[in-house]
């Protein structure tokens, strides 16, 4: 099994790479100079989380103690819902290249097919978005376009896009999206998906991995599966004397998919590396890739509440 992907133009991408959404400042210095020390090179970042900063220092600190090189790292970033004006994507993207202390992002991505007014960090009504006719997707391509073109990120692509918005943007794309990075999990697999981006040399990332329970109590709800107590993961940890979330991670990197599991613990980060050892047998990735129930802890009804332009339908596949 290797532990890289290929993009097109021969760039390598670690398919194994930290998470860093949830992470609080405070705690993620310190998670992201244990992940290098650990082995990581790949860090996976986002506008939002709020944390760049943090992350920034301690990539800061890893260069200048040389503990690796920037050119050994691959550092993405997201496009927040707020910039998806054509002439709007470079400067966001500029301010998470300061927040980062780097020259250049090795892949941004647009992390919803989501547009905000500029001011908006999160509509409350649906006086703070902008609908797709105010922000086409087609216009924010052509701001990743031109920052892949000025050398501000190597690689572009999108996060949360379901089928029909990559057609759509790859309808006018002069690059077609090089990543979409999508929550994925036994219970999430995204069959047809996956296979769509395949067939279109779309590469994919799976987040939310593990199965989020850490994320804010007003995403969840009452009834939702815990992943990691599934009998069927449990069953196959057990027998391979490993943990819940080492299969989950292994299972993802079977399918030739890159994952970003998230941790601020420096024991787990450990574990998480070293589920890239593991094999598992066919039998176990057909019980994994065909568990009975099915759930999206990242939901996205935050963003379609009643006025909203937005409907679940704008994200997701209809299987």
């Amino acid at each position: 099994m290797k532990n890289h992907i290929t993009f097109k133009n021969g760039d390598s991408m670690p398919k194994l790479g930290l998470g860093t959404w949830k992470s609080e400042p405070g705690e993620v210095y310190q998670a992201v100079i244990w992940a290098i020390e650990a082995g990581y090179r790949h860090i996976d970042c986002a506008a939002i989380y709020q944390n760049e900063k943090e992350v920034g220092a301690a990539l800061y600190t890893a260069f200048k103690n040389n503990l690796v090189k920037r050119e050994d790292m691959f550092i993405t970033s997201k496009l927040w819902n707020n910039a998806h004006l054509e002439d709007a994507v470079i400067p966001a993207l500029e301010q998470s290249l300061s927040d980062l202390q780097l020259d250049y992002l090795d892949l941004y991505l647009v992390h919803w097919p989501i547009a905000f007014k500029q001011e908006v960090g999160f509509p409350r009504t649906q006086d703070g978005f902008l609908t797709y006719q105010e922000a086409p997707l087609s216009g924010t391509w052509k701001g990743m376009e031109a920052a892949q073109e000025q050398g501000l990120t190597k690689h572009i692509g999108v996060s949360n896009f379901n089928s029909l918005k990559l057609k759509e943007i790859m309808k006018g794309a002069n690059r077609v999206p090089e990543m979409n990075q999508i929550e994925l999990h036994p219970l999430l697999p995204q069959h047809a998906l996956v296979d769509f981006c395949r067939k279109h040399d779309i590469q994919v990332t799976a987040y939310s991995p593990l199965g989020s329970s850490d994320r804010a109590s007003s995403m969840k709800k009452d009834d939702e599966p815990l992943l990691m107590e599934d009998e069927v993961v449990k069953g196959i940890a057990e027998k391979q004397g490993v943990s819940p979330a080492q299969i989950l991670i292994a299972w993802a990197l079977h399918r030739d998919t890159v994952v970003i599991p998230k941790s601020v613990n420096q024991d787990r980060i450990k574990q998480n590396f070293a589920a890239q050892k593991i094999e598992l047998e066919s039998a176990d990735m057909e019980k994994l890739n065909h568990m009975e129930s099915s759930y999206r802890f990242v939901d996205g009804s935050f963003f379609t509440f009643e006025g909203s332009p937005y409907q679940l339908s704008d994200l997701w596949e209809d299987a």
